[in-house]
């Protein structure tokens, strides 16, 4: 059911966000490698470019994790507030047929 506040309370998988950060972290740092010793300086740049930017994506995951239930609530709490007198947007007028 949408309420039309999910923008404002939307909740993000952190933890799967930082599990991929560390894979992409893996590949990125294993692709630096590779290309440096292959004698491709373009690509081992493009990788070692890829790895900064996962890692500074790991760094905000990782705040984002430690500042508490704000940015990662538990199971307990709910997505959003339940909408008390029903959708906030009734959307378009529906017209009959006589």
């Amino acid at each position: 059911m949408r309420t039309g506040s999910e923008p404002a309370t939307a909740r993000s998988a952190l933890r799967a966000r930082f599990w991929l950060s560390v894979w992409g972290l893996l590949w990125s740092a294993f692709g630096t490698v590779a290309f440096a010793l292959l004698g491709r300086p373009g690509w081992a740049a493009a990788c070692g470019v890829l790895w900064l930017l996962v890692t500074i994506d790991m760094a905000v995951i990782l705040r984002h994790i430690r500042q508490g239930p704000h940015y990662q609530p538990g199971r307990d709490v709910p997505p959003y507030r339940p909408p008390d007198d029903g959708p906030p947007y009734p959307g378009p007028p529906r017209y009959r047929r006589p």
